[in-house]
This record gives C-alpha cells, sequence and structure tokens, in this order.
C-alpha cells in the first residue's frame, strides 16, 4: 500500500453507480459509470468490479458514498431506499477484496466533503448541502468535520415541511424530498398539465419569459425546499447552505421566483460547484484520510476482534515468535479492577478508553522504526477515534488481523470464563449482546486486513510472513 499514490472513490446514486480514481489533490485520474442494479447483492458485485476496473489493489484506499442511513462512525448502512444495502457489511467486503482501508458513508457526506476541500465550500467551515435528485440527501459540517450526532445526523431531506403531506418512505408525512426532489418535480409538472416529454429547461423558459403556470411549478417546487432551509438555518446556522445532486442548478434557478421574505433564519444558499463528480471526489479523499500521512515511524499490528473471539491467543502467539512488544486493554485495566472496588459497567468503558489512550501514548514514546501488537476490541470507540490515536503516536504503517468465530461460540467461551473474571467485567446477562455484536461486527480497514478464523488452528508462521509482506507491499 502506498501512501503517495491514489484512493478509489464510488458515489451510488439513484440512476448511476460511479467510481473513480481520486489523487490526493482531489483532481479525477480515471473513471467509470454504469447503471445502479436496485438488488443489493448484484450491486455489491457491481462495486467489486468496478474498484477492480481501476486497480483496486494498487489503491491506497477505498470510500463508497451509499444513499440513505448510514452509522458515521461505523460504516454500517442502517436503511435505503432505491438500493437497500443494509445488512451487508460493505467495508468488510472491500478490506477483504483489496486489502486496503475503507470508508463508507453518506453519499451526501461525501460530496459535502469534496465541495469543502475543493469547491463552493473551500475555506468555509460550517456548511450544509442538500443533494437533489431522484430523492433529497443532506449532510452538516461543523468546523471542517462532518456531523454525524448519535449515529447518522444529516437527513435533511426529511425535514418535514407540510404536515398534512405525502406519505414518506420514512414513516412521516410532508418530508421535503416529498416536495422538492426530482420525482416531485415530475409529479408538479403533470399536476400542472405538462406533458411527460418536457424539460424543466423549456418550463424554465417559460416562467422566465412570465408564463403563470410555469412560474406556479417553480414556486411550488422551491417552496417548500426553502422553507426546509430556514429550518435547518434555525437549527444549525450554518454560513452557507449547498444544493447539489442532479437537480441542485435547476433548484437555485428555481428559488429565484419565490416572493422575498424577512425572517431570521435566511442563509446564503448556491450551487455546489463540483456536479456529479463531487461523490467520487469526496469519497475519494474521505479514503485517503485513513492512509497514514507519512510511511515509516512506527508500526501497528492490529489483533482485533470482539470479546472472545479468540485474538488473545493470536497475539501472545506473535508475540513469542517476533519478541514485538505486545499491548493488551485488559493488560492495562486489570490492576485497577483488582484495586478498585464497586466497579460498574460505565466506569469499565471508561478505563477501557483511557487504557486505549494509554497505550497509544507508550507507542509515541517508542523509538522510530518500533513495531507493536495491540490486543484489543478496536470497535468499541468510533474509528476516527483510532486515527486520531495512531497520528498522535506517529504510526506510519498498521496491518490488521481480525479474528472472529461463529456468534454462537463467542457467547459459549465468554460464559466459559466468567468465573475467572475480576469483578467490574460484564456478567451472564452480557452474553446475548455479545452474540448480536458478534454478528455485525467488522474489521475497522484502517490498512490491509487478514482474515482469522479463530475456530482453526492459527498457523502463526503464516501469520508473520502475510504480515511481513503487508508492511513492504
Amino acid at each position: 500500500m502506498s501512501s503517495a499514490g491514489f484512493a478509489i472513490g464510488i458515489d451510488i446514486g439513484g440512476t448511476n453507480m460511479r467510481a473513480a480514481r481520486v489523487s490526493p489533490g482531489g483532481e479525477i485520474l480515471e473513471r467509470i459509470s454504469v447503471r445502479t442494479d436496485p438488488d443489493p447483492g448484484a450491486a455489491l458485485e457491481t462495486l467489486l468490479s468496478l474498484a477492480d476496473r481501476l486497480d483496486g489493489a494498487g489503491a491506497c484506499a477505498i470510500g463508497v458514498g451509499i444513499p440513505g442511513r448510514v452509522d458515521g462512525w461505523s460504516g454500517e448502512i442502517l436503511s435505503g431506499g432505491f438500493l437497500d444495502m443494509s445488512g451487508i457489511d460493505l467495508k468488510r467486503e472491500l478490506a477483504m477484496a483489496f486489502g486496503c482501508p475503507v470508508t463508507v458513508a453518506n453519499d451526501c457526506s461525501m460530496a459535502l466533503i469534496a465541495e469543502h476541500r475543493c469547491g463552493a465550500a473551500m475555506g468555509i467551515g460550517n456548511a450544509a448541502m442538500l443533494t437533489i435528485g431522484t430523492g433529497i440527501g443532506g449532510a452538516l459540517m461543523e468546523a471542517g468535520r462532518i456531523v454525524n450526532g448519535r449515529r447518522c445526523a444529516g437527513q435533511l431531506g426529511h425535514l418535514v415541511v407540510n404536515m398534512g403531506g405525502r406519505p414518506c418512505k420514512c414513516g412521516q408525512r410532508g418530508c421535503v424530498e416529498t416536495e422538492s426532489s426530482g420525482t416531485a418535480l415530475r409529479r408538479h409538472l403533470d399536476e400542472a398539465g405538462y406533458g411527460g416529454q418536457i424539460r424543466f429547461e423549456q418550463v424554465l423558459a417559460l416562467a422566465e419569459a412570465g408564463d403563470e403556470r410555469a412560474r406556479g411549478v417553480m414556486i411550488a417546487w422551491a417552496g417548500p425546499l426553502r422553507a426546509a432551509i430556514n429550518t435547518l438555518s434555525a437549527a444549525f446556522d450554518p454560513d452557507i447552505v449547498l444544493l447539489g445532486g442532479g437537480m441542485g442548478q435547476a433548484a437555485c434557478r428555481a428559488m429565484d421566483f419565490l416572493p422575498p421574505e424577512r425572517c431570521w433564519y435566511q442563509v446564503d444558499t448556491l450551487p455546489a460547484r463540483l456536479g456529479d463528480d463531487a461523490g467520487v471526489i469526496g469519497a475519494g479523499l474521505a479514503a485517503l484520510d485513513l492512509v497514514p500521512k507519512a510511511r515509516g515511524g512506527r508500526r501497528l499490528v492490529m489483533v482485533n476482534g470482539v470479546p472472545a473471539s479468540g485474538k488473545s491467543s493470536l497475539a501472545h502467539a506473535l508475540a513469542e515468535r517476533t519478541g514485538w512488544p505486545l499491548l493488551a486493554l485488559d493488560t492495562i485495566k486489570e490492576p485497577f479492577l483488582e484495586l478498585l472496588d464497586g466497579v460498574d459497567r460505565p466506569f469499565n468503558r471508561l478505563l477501557g478508553r483511557a487504557s486505549y489512550k494509554a497505550i497509544f501514548a507508550a507507542i509515541g514514546e517508542a523509538a522510530e522504526g518500533s513495531t507493536f501488537i495491540v490486543d484489543a476490541w478496536f470497535g468499541f470507540q468510533p474509528a476516527e477515534v483510532l486515527r486520531e490515536h495512531v497520528e498522535m503516536a506517529g504510526i506510519g504503517e498498521v496491518v490488521e488481523l481480525w479474528c472472529h468465530a461463529p456468534p454462537e461460540v463467542i457467547g459459549e467461551r465468554y460464559a466459559a470464563r466468567l468465573g475467572s473474571r475480576l469483578p467490574g467485567h460484564p456478567g451472564a446477562g452480557y452474553v446475548p449482546e455479545l452474540i448480536g455484536l458478534a454478528g455485525r461486527a467488522g474489521p475497522v480497514g484502517l490498512g490491509p486486513v487478514l482474515d482469522v478464523d479463530t475456530t482453526r488452528p492459527a498457523d502463526a508462521e503464516a501469520v508473520i510472513a502475510w504480515i511481513a509482506g503487508a508492511f513492504d507491499g
């Protein structure tokens, strides 16, 4: 993996799936566009094929923008509309296929990253974006960082603008997506008596010439959008609101027909600059953020997996054969659990976060060129925290060993060791939760990933050979 090459950005739209090789400066080096297949399995195969055609094996990292609700911290796909890929661990599929870091986020979040880095929001820290196409996507940025909230903030297409409006697939009525999307524009045109072949540009020309029917369409389409923009301005107070997507420019033109208003919540609203390229550029740049800024420095072997996944046995075997220092969360936490009384689960998690930080602080004090093995369930905190710790510790190269077993096996292992665990660790009541976690957890994807099935005997020598190749690749 090279830290100075290119990333692959993929943008999944309602009509087309676009992919591109993206340079660190946001330049598109090569691009491909194909029709989006609404079948999740077929869409996954297309994604893998596009990445392969763009030399996924040579990419520093891969980023994917997904329409719908995506957990901004973990990349888990929660729900979708036209294409619903929830239930597919896309990060893991791509990381395992191409051996590089992968990030997955909402498609509008990716577009806003692009506009912030090299588009209409350059130099602006606080921005909001609406992408208008088949539906309406949304994203928020504060101090130059995407706002994720608890999991998936920025679902701006579902701001309600008409309490008695049309049902939305989200379960509400009158979302701005039902009133001001490209799909809604087609409905407004039909209701105004225009034929199915008329294009927006034709109706716009009529409206500009003073045709009242055409002006009525513009106002009906753009009015709810302005109401939504005022609402998000009242809630988030951005410096700017960008309108992007296939119909973003058209929406800006339509808003010119709205009568002037005087209210507290007006905000500069401008068309996005990068057009249909914003999604792939943003996905590529977000992926490049996963790559350590410079090779060399210290090296990290992440032995990752949920509790009772078998990672500690592998970590110890590697340490014995390589001589690399082994740091583990439990090694740091256990002395505190021995000395402190009344440790409950929230305090145990606090100890975990402190131990996590201590591990990377220790790595940062080591000599340049040192290699460390870290045994932890890295998924208990957002991936962004791990990236910050890696940068803080001066780690230039990362590989990940993803340890897993069937969820029921992990539950049985955890239950079997309860008697030897110190007070403060979760008890038997945690087993069902752990089984569920094991069923959906996946690798972080901060570097090349090796899949390790811990129901089989580990071949430590083969793993060490893979690590050597990954560090030298």
